[in-house]
Parts: structure tokens; C-alpha cells; sequence
């Protein structure tokens, strides 16, 4: 797993970093923010933080005594670039099926010539 999409994909296959991300959204937190609700040592949450970084989902800074952990949303462009190309590939699939299945129910459906329907209302 040496490409970035391949290690975003594997740090966010946890639940735990899943949240972190999800926290870091909405502001910048520290270690221990970001290990407050969870019942893990700092270290832990730390190890996890090293695997976002790998990643390059998020950052570490200084200001002065505090270390927050700033998420670098510019990684998302590259997954939904990724996901955005099979998505549409999975749409155009949809509509050739669809324009098949629509083709299979035109074929079953009785076809009446106009001389047919005007006997049948003659009577």
C-alpha cells in the first residue's frame, strides 16, 4: 500500500479514525481533545492521529504551548475523483441496462395494427 489513496482508505477503515475526522471538520483539536471521549490512553489516540498523518488526512502544528491537529481537506478531492469516476461508470451501466429492459418490455407487449382496432370498434 505505497499509493496515498490506498493508505486514506485504510486509516479510514477504522471507526475510531473515522470519528476523529469526522471532529476535525468541524475545528482543530488537540491530542487531548481528540481523546477526551474515548475510553483510550493518549497514546492510543496518538498512534491513530501518526496513521491519519501517513495518510496525509491531517497535520500537527505548534502554537506556543498547544499542538493542534489541523484535517487536510485536499485529500478528499482525491477520493471523490476516485469514487466519482467508478460512480459514473456504474451509471452508464444502469442506463444501457435500463434501455435494454425498457427494449424486452416493448417486445412483449401485444402489437395491433390500426385495421385491427378499427374492426374491433366497429362492432
Amino acid at each position: 500500500m505505497t499509493d496515498q489513496l490506498s493508505r486514506v482508505f485504510a486509516a479510514l477503515a477504522d471507526p475510531t479514525r473515522r470519528d476523529i475526522v469526522a471532529r476535525l471538520t468541524e475545528t482543530d483539536h488537540t491530542v487531548n481533545d481528540l481523546a477526551a471521549p474515548y475510553d483510550v490512553s493518549l497514546q492510543a489516540v496518538s498512534k491513530h492521529l501518526k496513521v491519519l498523518e501517513d495518510a496525509g488526512l491531517v497535520t500537527r502544528t505548534r502554537e506556543a504551548q498547544r499542538r493542534p491537529v489541523h484535517l487536510e481537506a485536499e485529500v478528499f478531492d482525491l477520493m471523490t475523483k476516485w469514487i466519482e469516476r467508478y460512480r459514473r461508470q456504474a451509471e452508464e451501466r444502469f442506463s444501457r441496462l435500463d434501455a435494454v429492459l425498457a427494449r424486452m418490455q416493448d417486445d412483449d407487449k401485444p402489437h395491433t395494427s390500426p385495421t385491427t382496432q378499427q374492426e374491433g370498434t366497429a362492432s
